[in-house]
């Protein structure tokens, strides 16, 4: 049997992982963390709010400011979600 397409995987409510629908940085970062912590979610994306003293809520006010890092973020998630869909680990 062949491997869905990564593109094409959907989350539970049917929506394409990698459109976003409906899910907010807030979640996206919550996820993050939860998934990560914060010290994992630094060493993938190397930014200070994730080093120094993180919080969602700083973290979401840096996030929101810094497109660049926004989309490393989104990235992150949508690699992540994916995997865990496919019920594989993601490094």
């Amino acid at each position: 049997m062949s491997q869905p397409n990564p593109h094409d995987v959907r989350d539970e409510s049917g929506h394409l992982i990698r459109e976003l629908h409906g899910v907010t940085l807030a979640q996206i970062l919550e996820y993050l963390v939860a998934h990560y912590g914060w010290p994992g979610l630094d060493e993938r994306i190397r930014v200070n709010c994730f080093a120094v003293n993180p919080s969602i809520k700083s973290s979401l006010t840096f996030l929101r400011r810094t497109p660049w890092a926004r989309a490393k973020v989104e990235d992150l998630y949508v690699r992540a979600r994916t995997a865990e869909i496919l019920g594989r680990q993601l490094p």
